[in-house]
């Protein structure tokens, strides 16, 4: 993880970090040394509180993974994307006369499954892919050779709280669909047009209980071999090409 793309890819130390939030650079992750302390460190705490932006506390260790230089212990990843705003994509959306399609992922950490799902997203015309602030994978140079540089077109859209977000998507005549095995209804059986937000769930857990109680509906994708799942981003695809399938009827 020391190579010249990865290093080029973070930021190290607190000072340049906090230079870069100055300077209004997109921070998409921030790693922490666990037990940090000095008065630099409580400056970039309170903006870290203050701006709600997304960190993660680690061992030593880890950061040591990321970089051979003097850390100071605090490793930051600037976004290869700007994010956007989902109430503006939706709105301008709807004022088009489209009906809008917008990918979910729920705590999808792994950089090649996001970059292959946004792939996938752009491919069948989506107007936004939902990340969440923590517990998502990062919108790095690997993120974006995944996509294919689908990421430089695809509106990317950072959610603090996918919960708040359902409920809003749902005021705006969106209907919220998830895709887990936890269900006996299969995608083919569902109505997949109109206005819809299509939620895809991370590569362990699937979508959080919490998300697949709000959803409007609850799908699956037929598995008859001995594989009880499949590989998420596959699984997103399958289910993309369902949702084309339908409005093309």
């Amino acid at each position: 993880m020391t190579n010249s793309n990865t290093e080029a890819e973070h930021l190290c130390g607190i000072r340049p970090l906090l230079e870069a939030i100055e300077a209004g650079k997109e921070i998409d992750k921030i790693y922490i040394q666990k037990n940090l302390k000095g008065e630099l460190f409580k400056e970039l705490w309170g903006i870290l509180k203050e701006q709600k932006l997304p960190f993660t506390v680690v061992p030593k260790s880890r950061l040591d993974k990321f970089t051979r230089k003097n850390h100071q212990g605090v490793v930051a990843t600037l976004s290869v994307v700007q994010s956007v705003d989902l109430k503006e994509i939706i709105q301008r959306t709807f004022e088009k006369g489209e009906d809008p399609l917008v990918v979910i992922l729920d705590r999808v950490s792994d950089v090649r499954n996001l970059g292959a799902i946004a792939r996938t997203a752009d491919a069948v015309g989506a107007h936004a892919l939902v990340t969440t602030l923590r517990n998502s994978a990062a919108l790095n140079m690997d993120a974006m050779k995944a996509s294919a540089g689908a990421l430089n077109h695809l509106p990317i859209c950072k959610e603090s709280n996918l919960n708040e977000t359902l409920t809003w998507l749902q005021m705006s005549g969106i209907r919220v669909v998830s895709c887990s095995e936890k269900t006996d209804k299969l995608a083919y059986d569902a109505k997949l047009t109109g206005p819809l937000a299509l939620i895809m769930g991370s590569e362990d857990k699937g979508v959080a209980p919490e998300r697949l109680k709000a959803s409007d509906e609850v799908v699956k994708l037929p598995m008859l071999g001995k594989v009880g799942s499949l590989n998420v981003s596959v699984a997103a695809g399958a289910m993309l090409y369902e949702i084309v399938r339908q409005k093309s009827l």
